[in-house]
């Protein structure tokens, strides 16, 4: 792991066939335990990962304590990113929560000019905690990108059970993590599995995704 001086941490080898580029969550930077931890699962099955952060908790690192603004407020942030890491070959965008949801909202305009080959969103904030009517997922009824969405059973973003029932493009594929929460976590004693588990299933299913995606 590597951090150069465009404010990026990379995993995996340089010469990936396909790179990865995720951004963080609202309240965690882009070296958190689970960013880390999903970003390092992503590399050991061949993937170039690069994580950024946005210019709000890039400022938390020399002391200013910036809360987290509109998520549509940091699409242009997202576009700049892309354009930072100039990948050469396949390019992935995502991330995790937020930064997933703020990689879906340009996700189309990036895929209809050849920037990227898909999405991939870890844990989507389909609604607040504790708010299921105020839904985000306008927007992922018509998007054309093909996106790939890992999500824990039991996140209280979105679970199962609820996300079943929403209208969604048929160009995004959904994999559930059982007894996964916002941090595709599971709790062991109860579902049989670990976070290494699901992380490697998650690692997995990206892995077969983006082969169907990037021809």
């Amino acid at each position: 792991m590597s951090t150069e001086r465009t404010a990026m941490i990379f995993d995996g080898p340089d010469a990936a066939p396909v790179t990865i580029l995720l951004a963080h969550g609202a309240g965690a930077p882009m070296d958190s335990p689970s960013m880390t931890a999903a970003a390092q699962a992503l590399a050991s099955v061949g993937f170039r990962v690069a994580r950024f952060e946005f210019g709000y908790m890039a400022a938390r690192r020399s002391g200013h304590r910036k809360p987290p603004p509109r998520a549509e407020t940091l699409n242009p942030e997202y576009l700049a990113a892309i354009d930072a890491l100039a990948s050469g070959g396949p390019l992935i965008i995502g991330g995790k929560s937020m930064g997933g949801r703020v990689a879906s909202m340009i996700a189309d305009e990036a895929y209809m000019s050849r920037r990227i080959a898909g999405l991939l969103c870890l844990g989507y904030p389909f609604h607040p905690p504790g708010k299921p009517a105020q839904l985000r997922t306008k927007h992922l009824a018509q998007i054309e990108t093909p996106t790939l969405v890992v999500q824990g059973t039991r996140d209280e973003f979105g679970t199962r059970d609820e996300v079943s029932g929403y209208e969604l493009s048929d160009r995004i594929e959904v994999v559930w993590l059982e007894d996964g929460d916002h941090d595709l976590k599971p709790r062991k004693n109860v579902s049989g599995f670990s976070t290494a588990d699901h992380l490697k299933t998650m690692a997995e299913a990206v892995s077969d995704w983006s082969r169907r995606i990037i021809r």
